[in-house]
Order: C-alpha cells, then structure tokens, then sequence
C-alpha cells in the first residue's frame, strides 16, 4: 500500500480573496495601536506571514522601536477577533476562486490523501476564512503550519508534517508532501522546507514566474481538477 500523501493548501489567492477585508483590519489595528491612521501598508498578494507584514506595518508607521515586539505581539493577539468580526465583510467583498470548491472536495475525497494547510495566517485567522466560504470541512486544520507556529514560512512545512505523522502514524517529507499555492512564497516554502509544489497563477504571480521560482508543476487556475489531481499524484511519487 502506498504512503499517503499530505496536501497543503495555501488559502489567500489560492482559495479563496478576502477583498479589502484583511487591509482594513492592519488599518484599524495601527490607528488603535499608535493612535493615528497609517500611511503605509504592507504590500498585497506576496504570501508573506502575517507576524511579518504586521511587524512592517507598525514599524512603518511609526512605532517606538522600544515598544515594537509588544505592540506586535498585542496585534497579533487582537487580530484573529478582528477577522471573526468582519465574516460577513469577507464574503460580501471576497469570493471563492474559480474552481476552489471542487478541487478541495476532490483531494477531500482521494482516500489517500490528507488535506491541511500551508499559510501564512494565524491558525485561527485561517480557519475563520475557511469557515466562512464553506471550505473547512474539506480540510484538516488541525495538521497544518501556521504564521502562529513560526514567521519563517518554510518552517511551517516541518510543523504541518510533524502534526500529520503524530496524528497518522506516518512519515511525512519531500517524497509525500505536495503544496498548492499561487505566490513565490508558496515556492519558497515547498523547496526550502520539503515539500513538492504545485503553483497556481491565480494570484498576483504569473506562471511563468511560479515555474521559474522552482514549482514543480504550475496551473492556471483550479477548474483544472482533473490535472491538480494527477499532478499530486505525479509528485507523490517522483522521488521514489
């Protein structure tokens, strides 16, 4: 019997756009945090971890260096009410991607993959969003990586295959780790934290780019269920 293979979802332009949600939260929490609006925000679809983005942000605008780690750390603490705040905000500005819906069931489905999640989130922050457009029952959050486990992106990939081999009895490494994601990023994180990877031009990143930056396969959106499926099994079985 072959191993299974762990799938690790990116969220963020990959499943599924939050709008403006995500920016307007960073607005509010710098004007509460510091006391005046911001002027600078961190830059849109670059996949970077949220304890990072949140560490510019303050910084850019403004705060005292002396207090800086505990006005993160304060952020990093609100920010996942904030989100829960504004459900009904995401799914009125945002949307699922084409095609999330029938890819995340169809890995769902496959009786030997495992479904989880690679992100630059907060883990709770992650499961809010896949709550709220319909998604989480497809996915095991609880076998993920998240920016709350570490804001070193390829980090994360070690944490979610820990969690799945504690969880599942199995080893889990470059050989049965496959990443979806549209950002470099994504990449970054699958070749330097081992993992395969399957970029997804759906973001801000061309294709071109994600096969540059070392994807291993690249598709042009997630209507294409059928080729992320033999993809994953593809890759699941190039290092044997």
């Amino acid at each position: 019997m072959s191993s299974p293979v762990l799938v690790l979802w990116d969220i963020d332009r990959t499943l599924l756009y939050v709008g403006n949600t995500d920016r307007l939260i960073y607005r509010e929490l710098a004007h509460d945090l510091l006391g005046h609006p911001a002027q600078h925000l961190p830059a849109k679809g670059t996949g970077r971890t949220v304890p990072l983005a949140v560490r510019e942000l303050l910084q850019r605008n403004g705060a005292p260096e002396a207090d800086l780690d505990a006005l993160v750390k304060q952020a990093l603490q609100e920010l996942p009410d904030r989100l829960d705040e504004y459900r009904s905000h995401m799914l009125e500005h945002g949307h699922l991607l084409p095609g999330a819906a029938q890819a995340v069931e169809a890995v769902h489905a496959h009786p030997g993959w495992v479904p989880s999640v690679v992100t630059g989130n907060l883990q709770r922050s992650a499961q809010i969003k896949l709550e709220a457009f319909g998604l989480a029952p497809c996915i095991d959050t609880a076998l993920g990586g998240y920016s709350s486990d570490d804001p070193h992106r390829p980090h994360l990939v070690a944490r979610a295959q820990q969690r799945a081999q504690a969880a599942l009895g199995t080893t889990f490494d470059r050989t049965n780790t496959v990443i979806i994601g549209d950002s470099l990023e994504d990449v970054t994180t699958g070749v330097e934290g081992g993992a395969q990877v399957i970029g997804v031009a759906s973001g801000t990143t061309p294709a071109q780019q994600l096969h540059q930056a070392g994807a291993d396969r690249v598709l042009a959106d997630l209507t294409q269920v059928e080729a992320l499926k033999e993809a994953i099994t593809a890759l699941s079985h190039v290092c044997e």
